[in-house]
């Protein structure tokens, strides 16, 4: 009993901004085509780096997804750096994720999250640009990058909307849009969603508070983090509800923000793909960058909690009385039922 409590806790808490998460994301989705992100991220600088990976950040790709999309762009003209940097920042946060990681570790952690995975983005890309360009590079088939081939098929759909959705009218494109986020974009994640929902329940109702700050924080529990990690598949909305068990459970906020970039960044899929399409040598500076990248953010937030005396627990606490609990059922329960085909297909949802 005591298990379920907590999990209906945290779902209630996280229902309305997924809600709010979900819609920015059938937006994004609707109104941003693959060709503007072509003109906007083609080339090979640090600008094109930079402005990748913040272009990436919101869009509502999980790791898997953005293959596709990340090599279309790379065999369009983008660099090696750029299509590095949009293959991290754009599973590493989206606008979903973003709003359940306000709702459920409060601002601080929001604001370091997300600008920790373009912070990734970025050093990791410009790492990925300095490796060999002459090295061995095995080119995949079109085929082979479609969104029906990725490794991860059977957890991710990976589909897009079709590439002339930008020729529709305005109300078919955000139709569209909204399809896709409350269609193929839960049904991407609900899965792992619940999973987290009763690891976190799990974590509360059985790990006293504080009985993992003595061996939650410093360079050994982050490396381990990145390490478990990397080759996990596990997108960044469904991460955050682990990461706030794992936050009252007495895990520093820095170990936190360590395992909340390097899971979702990248999988086993996203590493087989990078490795074909870029060589070994971009491989390793890809699992270089995010690795080392993760631990000295997670340090360095560590340090500010201390120096700041930041009290993330009671800032994730101060954002649960934000919304009357009235709301928060109204939206568990609406989410509850579009994650349901058949009352997907009576909206006309799908």
């Amino acid at each position: 009993m005591i298990i379920l409590n907590e999990i209906l806790s945290i779902a209630l808490t996280a229902a309305p901004w997924l809600l709010v998460g979900f819609f920015a994301a059938g937006l994004i989705k609707a109104f941003v085509p693959e060709d503007v992100l072509q003109r906007l991220i083609g080339g090979s600088d640090l600008l094109d780096i930079a402005r990748a990976a913040v272009i990436g950040a919101p869009l509502p790709l999980c790791s898997c997804g953005a293959i596709p999309t990340a090599l279309a762009l790379h065999r369009g003209g983008a660099g090696r750096g750029p299509t590095t940097a949009f293959l991290i920042g754009t599973p590493g946060i989206g606008v979903d994720s973003l709003a359940i990681t306000y709702a459920l570790l409060g601002p601080f952690m929001a604001i370091v999250r997300a600008s920790g995975a373009v912070v990734t983005a970025i050093i990791t890309g410009l790492l990925v640009a300095t490796s060999d360009r002459s090295a061995t590079n095995l080119p995949l088939s079109p085929d082979s990058v479609s969104s029906d081939n990725i490794a991860c098929k059977d957890t991710c759909t990976c589909k897009s909307v079709p590439q002339n959705a930008a020729k529709l009218p305005f109300v078919d494109r955000l139709r569209n849009g909204v399809s896709y986020a409350f269609g193929e974009l839960l049904d991407d994640i609900r899965l792992w969603l619940v999973i987290g929902l009763v690891m976190a329940g799990l974590l509360l109702a059985f790990v006293p508070p504080q009985a993992l700050a003595a061996y939650g924080s410093g360079l050994g529990p982050m490396l381990l983090m990145a390490v478990i990690g990397i080759p996990l598949y596990i997108c960044a909305t469904a991460a955050t509800p682990i990461a706030a068990a794992m936050l009252v459970a007495g895990v520093s906020p820095g170990t936190v923000l360590v395992f909340l970039l390097a899971g979702p960044i990248t999988s086993l899929a996203t590493l087989g793909v990078l490795r074909r399409e870029m060589g070994n040598r971009a491989l390793g500076c890809y699992l270089i960058g995010i690795v080392s990248t993760s631990l000295v953010l997670g340090v360095l937030v560590d340090g500010v909690v201390r120096e700041f005396s930041i009290e993330v627990p009671a800032q994730i606490g101060a954002v649960q009385e934000l919304l009357p609990l009235w709301l928060e059922w109204s939206a568990l329960i609406l989410l509850i039922l579009v994650s349901l085909r058949p009352v997907r297909r009576m909206l006309l949802l799908r």
